[in-house]
């Protein structure tokens, strides 16, 4: 059992702490655009579904998995799998699964966090950009000040790395001094920006068209076209909520690592997501969406990811006071991203802290020049190549901010629905629980209808990424520039080292934790 682990030092700080994890820059920068993309309310559809169906009992089980796993002072989703795999299967083979499970968690939690603050660092970059006017200047496009801020090392780098070191600075204060404490006051300033930002969102008028307006772009969002309704939309809207509640990537299991024995987690997964939701179609629907339409039409509103960095400040150029909700916006991106990419560093550290016994100031130091390494070819792409491809980043989205996140979901049902089992997940679930987990819902929903889900969403996706060449030497999106396609095997090449590693690191920790256990069992046999 686990002794001397720090726990959360209050429910709020638990629920804004959980909630701020699971709301990031998928909520207010990937959801508008996605949903645009998509087809508005041909994506809303099977968001909902996908919502039920995955994200609110793997919601369940990435709770009960970190709970259960802290009582053996374990953070790190490798030895949690391994603890409920084993009692089925055996060490040998439980120390394989858990050994892959904790490979995937740590690439997501290394390579995404590697690109992902470097967004995040655009958004202080913005914020700054905002206030002194800096993409005010209507002689160049959006466009052209996004491309010059990216490949410029000076602004790109430096906000990147201040990112990086006040991520550091809050993690090395530990969990209540350090993500708590922060977590309540940024959750705080998100939800007051966001309504801010509504308030000033519907109340634009038609500026530019009077067909444009900002209840034009809601009723974009919310009004189902069934003839647009297809796999492409489907697929797009199951991997939103993946990404969305951070399902697949171990920091919600980290994170209830901390929780107390008899902490209610259905109450607090549930809150969670109703708290993430809420900021993402809410919050995040109801700013970006209705604003693009407002000044840009049907057409803007589909600009990708380039939305939130070269569309809306177009906009913020036109409106009243635009430097100024610019800011807000911009800000509102910074908050939602710091509290995400805080749960995936503090992943790194509870690695360093549980399984080498490195101290967390320590630790936090390491992480940072570990993202620094990591991250470096994915800054530099830009800059180097002189170009706004970003397929270095590109490459390492499509396997760990998407593909692997589905795998880890699959091994977590497959797990704890068919060898954990139904009395041991249950009674994990519902001790201090106010409501229950009942029977019905575990064996319909866990052990067959999410993880057959999840296979159907896996094939249709590996299909797609076969039509779409991406498990092909040189890649269909880099195949007309050959300039970049060194870029593309160097990501290919730096993942296939993660996976080594975080394989490798799992393995060692399960062996030398539980393996010793085994050979004396054995030796008694």
């Amino acid at each position: 059992m686990a002794e001397n682990r720090e726990t959360w030092g209050t429910k709020l700080g638990l629920i804004l702490a959980m909630a701020g994890n699971a709301i990031g820059l998928g909520n207010f920068w990937r959801f508008p655009y996605q949903a645009a993309k998509n087809g508005g309310g041909a994506f809303m559809l099977p968001y909902f579904a996908a919502l039920l169906v995955l994200g609110i009992p793997l919601m369940y089980v990435e709770w009960m998995q970190g709970r259960y796993g802290g009582k053996y002072g374990h953070g790190t989703v490798g030895c949690m799998t391994y603890l409920q795999a084993k009692e089925k299967l055996g060490h040998s083979s439980a120390a394989i699964i858990g050994a892959l499970a904790g490979m995937l968690v740590f690439s997501v939690t290394t390579l995404v966090n590697a690109y992902y603050t470097q967004i995040i660092g655009w958004t202080l970059g913005y914020s700054y950009l905002s206030l002194t006017g800096g993409y005010m200047d209507a002689s160049k496009s959006t466009g052209e000040i996004f491309v010059n801020y990216i490949q410029n090392p000076v602004m790109s780098i430096t906000f990147w790395v201040i990112a990086l070191a006040l991520l550091a600075f809050a993690l090395s204060r530990g969990v209540q001094k350090g993500i708590e404490a922060w977590a309540k006051v940024m959750m705080l300033l998100l939800y007051v920006l966001g309504f801010i930002l509504i308030i000033r969102a519907l109340t634009l008028g038609s500026p530019i068209n009077p067909d444009w307006s900002p209840i034009k772009g809601l009723d974009y969002l919310w009004t189902p076209k069934w003839n647009e309704l297809n796999w492409q939309s489907a697929l797009a809207a199951a991997g939103q909520i993946f990404f969305t509640l951070s399902l697949g990537m171990g920091i919600i299991q980290n994170y209830a690592s901390y929780l107390k024995p008899d902490e209610d987690i259905v109450l607090s997964a549930t809150t969670t997501v109703f708290l993430n939701e809420f900021a993402e179609v809410i919050l995040g629907g109801t700013i970006a969406i209705p604003i693009a339409y407002t000044f840009l039409g049907p057409e803007g509103i589909a600009a990708g990811v380039g939305l939130s960095f070269i569309a809306l400040p177009n906009v913020f150029r036109m409106m009243a006071g635009g430097q100024f909700f610019g800011a807000l916006w911009f800000l509102v991106l910074f908050f939602a991203g710091f509290t995400s990419a805080i749960a995936m560093y503090n992943y790194l550290i509870a690695m360093l802290e549980e399984d080498l016994n490195i101290p967390r100031k320590v630790g936090a130091i390491l992480v940072f020049g570990f993202y620094i390494l990591v991250g470096l070819p994915s800054a530099l792409e830009p800059i180097l190549t002189k170009t706004s491809e970003l397929v270095f980043l590109t490459e390492l989205d499509n396997w760990v901010g998407s593909y692997f996140l589905v795998v880890v979901g699959l091994i977590e049902a497959l797990v704890v629905g068919w060898l954990f089992g139904e009395k041991n997940a249950l009674e994990e679930m519902n001790r201090g629980s106010y409501w229950k987990v009942s029977s019905g819902f575990f064996n319909l929903m866990i052990k067959f209808v999410t993880p057959l889900s999840i296979v159907i969403l896996l094939i249709f996706s590996t299909k797609s990424y076969i039509q779409n060449g991406y498990f092909k030497w040189v890649p269909s999106f880099v195949e007309k520039m050959p300039e970049l396609v060194p870029w593309v095997q160097g990501a290919r090449v730096l993942l296939l080292a993660i996976l080594v590693i975080g394989f490798a690191e799992a393995y060692y920790t399960i062996q030398r934790k539980y393996g010793s256990a085994q050979t004396q069992k054995g030796a008694k046999a």
